[in-house]
């Protein structure tokens, strides 16, 4: 069997091809650490902004244990051609009552399910990226994006 030849990636682009594998998946998977096992979980970001990620969760899920003893997550995104992009960052609780209200209006979603922007239930966090990492399928190479 052949080796299968990825395309050249111009350096230039990389940025965009990265947003746009970001845009294409809509439930990534975020990685925590649980005492020093890794955990893994599909999410799906109520927001996005650049590289930056909003994630809901709820105050009883295992996650929010893990994040408050090690806020360092990562982000891995796939789209249908196999493309990835590696987002590492520290995971804040997000407190701007405007941002919030925002993301709340925004998906009926959390509307149906919480009830209420003021659930004390609710938690959202934002992911501010320290190192986002662009691969083609198949390059086995990654490339650095300016975050």
């Amino acid at each position: 069997m052949n080796k299968p030849e990825p395309a050249p990636v111009d350096p230039n682009e990389v940025p965009s091809l990265a947003l746009q594998v970001v845009s294409e998946d809509r439930f990534p998977v975020l990685a925590t650490i649980d005492n020093d096992q890794p955990r893994l979980r599909p999410v799906s970001p109520v927001r996005t902004s650049g590289f930056t990620v909003w994630i809901a969760n709820l105050k009883q899920y295992r996650k929010t244990l893990e994040i408050a003893a090690n806020p360092q997550v990562e982000l891995c995104y796939v789209n249908d051609n196999h493309d990835q992009v590696r987002l590492t960052g520290r995971a804040f609780v997000e407190t701007d009552s405007e941002l919030l209200q925002e993301i709340w209006e925004s998906n009926p979603l959390l509307q149906h399910y919480l009830g209420s922007a003021d659930n004390p239930n609710l938690i959202v966090y934002r992911v501010e990226p320290t190192q986002v990492r662009y691969m083609r399928e198949w390059a086995l190479q990654y490339h650095d994006v300016p975050c």
